[in-house]
């Protein structure tokens, strides 16, 4: 698992203040300052109508953490609290990928990624101020926990990064049901008897025969599912992934769960959720 070392953020956080005069917003700041730690950066971007994005740079070679983060690593922690006139933050995932390594496989982004949010305020008519804590890991060859704040006034106003926030809503899985008849899609999930643990056969469909990957994920946080692998065997034009029902917290139970599917291939991803028999 990754190691819980803190770093402290260096950066100063400036107050991003909107301004009411006569009923109209002065403009705010498209986003906040960098929050940097020595391998990583994070900051709130601003797009119109209430939608902002968290914004995380790493340096060559790192990774930080999808929600599931995989064999090891710790998913981001979002905490808006402090926020003001803000009724709830929806932050939303992007298509993650995974990464191999002598600690396993964990899922996550290289480079940098743009968690986007919906935003919704108590009174549309007044500003919003958003204020956020960020807890993530990032990883190469040691690995760290990195503590990150920002703060950001939002005015519903065009953004110069409007762009950017779209492209990274673009990126996250769409909504998708089992067995849809689509070029990109999850057709079947099954469950085979093993002799110590009981496999979960996927079959997909993909619209081309480049790179794809799919990841699982239970019904809470706290079960620990192996990532799928490809195997042979798929009926002709789709793709067969296996994984072991391994990883259940104790006392669970595999009959009834209700297991969520990320299908990705190349820009394009969808998500599944399927309840096991």
């Amino acid at each position: 698992m990754i190691a819980a070392t803190l770093r402290q953020p260096i950066a100063t956080i400036a107050l991003g203040l909107t301004v009411v005069f006569h009923g109209t917003w002065a403009r705010a700041a498209d986003t906040s300052p960098w929050d940097a730690d020595s391998q990583a950066r994070m900051r709130l971007i601003a797009g119109s109508s209430m939608r902002a994005g968290v914004e995380i740079r790493l340096s060559p070679g790192w990774k930080t953490y999808w929600r599931y983060p995989g064999d090891s690593g710790v998913p981001p922690r979002f905490d808006f609290t402090g926020s003001q006139n803000v009724k709830s933050v929806e932050v939303a995932w992007p298509a993650p990928h995974a990464f191999t390594d002598d600690s396993g496989t964990s899922i996550g982004y290289k480079n940098g990624v743009i968690f986007p949010l919906r935003i919704v305020p108590d009174d549309p008519k007044r500003p919003v101020q958003i204020r956020l804590k960020l807890e993530y890991g990032v990883c190469e060859k040691y690995c760290a926990l990195v503590n990150g704040a920002a703060e950001l006034a939002l005015a519903g106003e065009p953004s110069s990064l409007e762009g950017a926030i779209a492209k990274a809503e673009a990126l996250v899985p769409k909504r998708a049901k089992l067995g849809d008849d689509a070029p990109l899609a999850i057709r079947t999930v099954r469950r085979e008897a093993g002799t110590d643990h009981p496999r979960i056969i996927v079959d997909v469909a993909t619209p081309d025969p480049g790179p794809v990957e799919l990841f699982a994920e239970g019904p809470t946080p706290d079960w620990a599912l192996p990532v799928p692998a490809p195997i042979e065997g798929a009926p002709a034009g789709l793709r067969r992934f296996a994984f072991a029902l391994d990883g259940l917290p104790p006392g669970a139970t595999a009959s009834g769960a209700r297991l969520t599917f990320t299908l990705v291939a190349g820009d394009r991803a969808i998500e599944v959720a399927t309840q096991l028999d």
